[in-house]
């Protein structure tokens, strides 16, 4: 099965058990004490730093008008969790992940986590797995699943946080700076959740909840560029 992972991911491997363990999680091992594997966070730990490298150089060779700040930006909006737990289903290692019956009820954030880890911990398996063409086998890897994700950021701006595109956004179309108000305030001081509501004027475009002001207004910002179609 992990053959077709292998396929999906279009390296041919000398050792498939790399992958495998690419995409075995911590809590996989806790209920199969027989499993001859590690988990992958080791693979992730190397992962990681060859993903960053090939996108900075990347950006380094092809942008050499662009300041070091806006290449960070673009750099951190490739390979952020979100990003790569995207790609990570594209490629369809969702179906692949080895993990605990607990963690495969969890759809949300914490499978979005999973996908990002495994994503990285593929391409350590990659880089180790091709020794001496390693790094050009993970080079290739990332260019085709990541680095084309660029065009996009740059143009829809994805670099930016939400607050910033949809002030940015609302500036350039309505001529007004958004404002953000509290709508709700509930919870005692140690656990507060806040809703907010992200404005143009008089017009609440959208509503964002969290356990902060930032984070709630950050959630609005987002739903408001949603709602937008910005």
């Amino acid at each position: 099965m992990i053959e077709e992972l292998a396929k999906k991911v279009g390296i041919k491997f000398n050792n498939i058990d790399l992958l495998q363990q690419a995409v075995t999680h911590r809590s996989y091992l806790n209920e199969h004490r027989d499993y001859k594997l590690e988990h992958n966070e080791r693979l992730e730990f190397l992962g990681d730093a060859v993903l960053e490298l090939v996108v900075t150089e990347y950006l380094y060779n092809n942008y050499p008008n662009n300041p070091e700040g806006e290449m960070t930006n673009w750099r951190a909006a490739l390979v952020n969790g979100e990003m790569l737990a995207t790609i990570s289903r594209e490629i369809g290692v969702e179906e692949f992940l080895m993990m605990s019956r607990g963690e495969a009820k969890d759809k949300g954030r914490a499978r979005q986590y999973l996908l990002a880890n495994a994503f990285e911990a593929i391409t350590g398996a990659i880089y180790l797995d091709q020794k001496t063409k390693g790094y050009a086998a993970c080079k290739q890897f990332i260019l085709k699943h990541v680095v084309t994700k660029l065009p996009n950021i740059i143009e829809k701006k994805l670099y930016l946080d939400a607050k910033s595109r949809f002030q940015e956004e609302a500036q350039e179309r309505a001529g007004l700076t958004p404002s953000y108000r509290v709508l709700e305030e509930t919870g005692p001081d140690h656990d507060k959740k806040f809703v907010i509501g992200a404005y143009i004027g008089e017009e609440m475009v959208a509503k964002g909840e969290g356990l902060s002001k930032q984070e709630a207004q950050r959630n609005a910002a987002e739903k408001a560029l949603e709602e937008k179609g910005w």
